[in-house]
């Protein structure tokens, strides 16, 4: 079956041509790192993370760009209300966390959160402050082409003159004239409300540090134009794909688009964009108190379990976060773990990992890659996954080795290509022993369970205690037993 991904701008799904054969070229906007990573963030990341494997598995080599937003008003505001210990005035003295401090603090959340939960990191990270040279160039070349003005009053800002571009509001397909400016935005200076900030001047009050010198005076960039000189420099002016969440289609993508086609790029081939998670049917909000971060999410179950969760639902789909979620999608992963396990009691770690080698199991890795290649359509790719896992346990439990080993394979070509797997491919050294740890300890706490459920205690223990002597360390939680390596 032919590649095919949803493109909001044609607002179908096409058929997905790499513009470099052989290659394929995606950019999806990361965190503006103001505070914690919460799990739209992570959702977001992990949808990404699962359509670059997915082309890598189609034999493409994937170079990856996602974005650090360094500076934003956001950031300087979160600054002015953070403090932290002054250490030279004493311990007892606090003082104005600065901004790039702040930043640079949740940038690593966020890297730690994205490590945490499988996302591989992309081919470059690249912060907005490091490509201001860039940014000064692409306004110019804007300015020239007639589609942007420095401000009207002296305020140093320069604005994207929506009226001058035709095509304004075809991404989201708007009528300019239905449009409002934003609601926080200052009109002066602007030729018209609607238009938008490449560059803003600097402000009284605001930091020094957060300024740089430009031909409009000091200031900063505007959070639209970052994205545009950022992936023109790593991708060039047209690149395949560019990638984000449902929620910065507009006014983010639309302006991004905007004055990066005025500016005479190509841009992106296709537009993707992740749907949003929400809490027993509605929008997260944290003044009504319905929400739940990654990190608590890692409190309730093990980073495969949350990885399952928050990657299970179609991309472009809603995903709804319920109390029971992280318990559904742990039986799910349970139920995969627990057939690799009993394969790897079967037949060691040398399950010849040969994808051609696949016999009756053949079948569910087409409708598997049927399923990926129809957009990305991950619920039907799971469904495959786990009819191969029931598949597999009959197998073994009727001695049939062959089917088991056969199955084992598809298993593990499903599972890594989702970034799921437990169990490494066999040239994948240090990795691979890891990996074959991790099934052979859930399996143990696999049977732990089924001890505690039928109240064997004294097997229950005795399973922590060898683990413990082994240097496991199992807890005890609501969604089940996590395990971790006893620290020196």
């Amino acid at each position: 079956m032919t590649l095919r991904f949803y493109d909001t701008a044609a607002a179908e799904v096409r058929d997905f041509v790499p513009l470099v054969p052989g290659k394929a070229s995606l950019y999806y906007c990361g965190a503006t790192v103001q505070g914690m990573p919460h799990v739209g963030h992570i959702r977001s990341a992990i949808a990404f993370d699962q359509l670059t494997r997915w082309l890598e598995y189609k034999g493409l080599r994937v170079t990856v760009v996602r974005n650090v937003t360094d500076i934003d008003d956001k950031i300087l505001a979160k600054s002015a209300e953070s403090f932290s210990p002054d250490f030279e005035a004493g311990p007892d003295t606090v003082r104005e966390e600065e901004w790039w401090a702040l930043a640079y603090r949740y940038e690593q959340a966020f890297q730690q959160a994205y490590d945490t939960l499988g996302v591989a990191r992309p081919t470059y990270e690249p912060r907005a402050t490091g490509h201001i040279p860039e940014m000064h160039a692409l306004i110019q070349q804007l300015i020239v082409r007639g589609h942007a003005y420095p401000a009207l009053d002296d305020s140093g800002d320069v604005y994207f003159d929506v009226r001058s571009w035709d095509k304004y509001g075809s991404l989201t397909r708007q009528n300019i004239d239905d449009m409002q400016g934003a609601p926080d935005a200052d009109p002066r200076g602007k030729k018209d409300p609607r238009d938008f900030a490449l560059w803003k001047g600097s402000k009284e009050g605001e930091p020094t540090t957060a300024g740089w010198a430009s031909p409009w005076g000091a200031g900063r960039p505007g959070w639209h134009l970052e994205c545009s000189a950022m992936v023109t420099k790593y991708l060039g002016t047209a690149f395949d794909i560019h990638g984000g969440g449902l929620d910065l289609r507009f006014p983010h993508h639309e302006n991004e688009m905007a004055q990066s086609q005025a500016a005479g790029h190509g841009f992106a081939n296709f537009w993707m964009h992740n749907g949003m998670v929400t809490y027993q049917g509605e929008k997260m909000s944290k003044s009504i108190g319905n929400t739940i971060s990654p990190s608590e999410m890692l409190d309730l179950a093990s980073p495969r379990v949350v990885r399952y969760y928050l990657g299970q639902a179609h991309y472009r789909s809603v995903l709804d976060y319920r109390p029971t979620s992280l318990e559904e999608a742990a039986a799910a992963v349970e139920r995969i773990d627990g057939f690799q396990a009993k394969a790897v009691a079967r037949f060691g770690t040398d399950f010849g990992f040969v994808a051609g080698n696949l016999g009756p199991s053949t079948e569910a890795l087409r409708t598997f890659e049927a399923a990926m290649d129809d957009d990305l359509n991950v619920p039907r790719a799971l469904a495959a996954l786990h009819e191969t896992v029931r598949a597999g346990n009959n197998a073994l439990a009727e001695g049939d080795d062959e089917a088991g080993r056969h199955a084992m394979n598809a298993v593990m070509i499903m599972t890594t290509a989702l970034g799921l797997n437990a169990v490494a491919a066999p040239d994948a050294g240090n990795a691979r022993e890891s990996a074959a740890l991790n099934v052979l300890v859930e399996a143990q706490l696999a049977a732990r369970a089924q001890a505690r459920a039928t109240k064997d205690w004294a097997a229950s223990d005795a399973i922590r205690d060898t683990l413990k002597a082994a240097g496991v360390v199992v807890e005890d939680g609501a969604a089940g037993a996590t395990w971790s390596l006893q620290r020196d």
